[in-house]
């Protein structure tokens, strides 16, 4: 028992930088209905940026680690800003009502974009930070095993749920959020009705990409690096995961991939480690299949 909890334990932060990814995924999905596939690679290309700004503070600057690993993630969050800045206004708004494949394909290209310019940024050189707040948090005692978690994870944990209840309150309060829904539901008839759709949407996308970024820096500062390839790996699975459970509800995708990180942890702690990608995926194309079917035969009827 007290080796299944330490797993829900580790579940918890994986399932927590899932649910924050898949919360403004859907923040920008909502509005835009076109699949994006650069929201993983931004939120590897923030993750990054941060370590290679704090590496580069650290050995160029003298700077202290605390203060290089703050320069970094200033320069993350700035680089999520500009980007989503770029997006939303060069690529996603002159193609949002064009074919779905033109999104598809643009965004396929933002992804290895982001991805080459973090390697050669990085000179093909993986860069670790140090570990940093790894002092163990004992939640159970056993004769031979301690269920832990250590304080760096349940910072990581404590920010995210602040975060999104934070969104999810101003989501459901705010003149914002009631222009995302409008928007979300028919833009047409939004701007119909005096709703700046552009400006919902460029705030949308920023919020979005600002939500990929704090979670690039969490994992960053947690794992110590980001490879370059796992934006892809990352995106495709809260790409999954909120085609699942739709768009309407950022809150709702945010408990669903937190679900599915919980689930990835249990499998790596009972199964084959180097199976559970394949296995999670296949888990999801088959609940996306069986939901769409469902939601096609209720449009039918």
């Amino acid at each position: 028992m007290l080796y299944f909890f330490q797993q829900v334990l580790n579940g918890l932060h994986s399932g927590a930088l899932y649910a924050l990814l898949a919360f403004g995924y859907v923040l920008t999905n909502g509005i835009l209905h076109r699949t994006n596939l650069a929201y993983g690679a931004l939120f590897a290309f923030c993750g990054q940026t941060m370590i290679l700004t704090a590496a580069f503070g650290y050995q160029a600057l003298w700077l202290t680690l605390f203060a290089a690993v703050a320069l970094g993630i200033v320069a993350a969050f700035l680089y999520a800003g500009l980007i989503s800045h770029v997006l939303s206004r060069s690529i996603f708004e002159p193609l949002a009502d064009r074919t779905p494949n033109a999104i598809v394909v643009t965004t396929l290209g933002i992804l290895l974009l982001l991805s080459e310019a973090s390697r050669i940024a990085a000179d093909t050189h993986d860069l670790w930070l140090p570990p940093m707040l790894a002092q163990p948090i004992i939640f159970a005692r056993g004769a031979n095993f301690n269920a832990t978690l250590t304080l760096i994870q349940l910072i990581d944990c404590g920010i995210v749920v602040a975060t999104i209840a934070l969104a999810a309150w101003a989501l459901a309060r705010s003149s914002f959020g009631r222009h995302w829904r409008a928007v979300s539901d028919d833009a047409k008839a939004a701007a119909m009705c005096g709703v700046d759709v552009r400006a919902v949407f460029r705030h949308a996308v920023l919020a979005g990409g600002l939500c990929a970024a704090l979670a690039g820096v969490l994992a960053g500062l947690f794992y110590g690096n980001i490879s370059f390839g796992s934006g892809l790996v990352y995106g495709l699975k809260i790409l999954f995961v909120t085609a699942v459970g739709g768009y309407l509800s950022p809150l709702r995708a945010a408990f669903g991939a937190a679900a599915f990180g919980m689930a990835e942890s249990l499998w790596a702690g009972y199964f084959p480690v180097e199976w559970r990608d394949a296995w999670m995926y296949l888990f999801l194309v088959a609940m996306l299949v069986l939901i769409g079917a469902g939601r096609d035969q209720s449009k039918i009827v």
